[in-house]
């Protein structure tokens, strides 16, 4: 079965380097500062296909994020032993929360678009959630503010493999 659905991925996405872009994209870590400049600068993928790809992989966890990130919330800090994580969200959350709120939509697509760690579609989606924000317009803001991190991301690796700016990632 596992290697049925790997034959139809790589069938649809074309090889195993299109899979890292995707399903890399979804972690929160790397999400598409780290998987982009992967697939430019050293799978040689095509630019503007990775930045779909990558785009694609953010907003998988997104809708979940936005439904269910305060319940998660809730219910970790009900369980003693994960308090140390519990406390870590809540001050990721709230610290990030203070820069969103202020200006609420354009807020949150501007903090979700500029690609620097502790942002992102994950911190965007988990502080439109904590702070109670609209589903509908929370979801359009963080696509909106993912697809303004691709653009820069791609425009970023492009300038690093034509030599506009010298970084030796890989």
């Amino acid at each position: 079965m596992g290697q049925q659905v790997i034959d139809f991925l790589n069938r649809i996405l074309g090889n195993g380097n299109d899979l890292v872009v995707l399903f890399g994209s979804a972690i929160p870590v790397t999400e598409m500062r780290a998987t982009i400049p992967l697939g430019i600068l050293k799978y040689g993928m095509d630019p503007l296909w990775t930045g779909v790809l990558a785009l694609v992989g953010s907003t998988l966890p997104v809708p979940l994020l936005l439904l269910f990130f305060e319940k998660f919330l809730v219910w970790i800090r009900k369980v003693r032993w994960l308090g140390w994580f519990s406390r870590f969200l809540d001050n990721r959350v709230q610290k990030n929360a203070k820069k969103v709120e202020r200006y609420a939509e354009i807020g949150l697509i501007i903090f979700v678009g500029i690609p620097l760690p502790g942002t992102g579609l994950w911190t965007g989606s988990m502080v439109a959630s904590f702070l109670g924000l609209d589903f509908k317009k929370s979801f359009v803001c963080v696509v909106l503010g993912g697809v303004m991190s691709a653009v820069i991301m791609v425009g970023l690796s492009l300038m690093i493999k034509y030599g506009l700016i010298q970084l030796n990632l890989f």
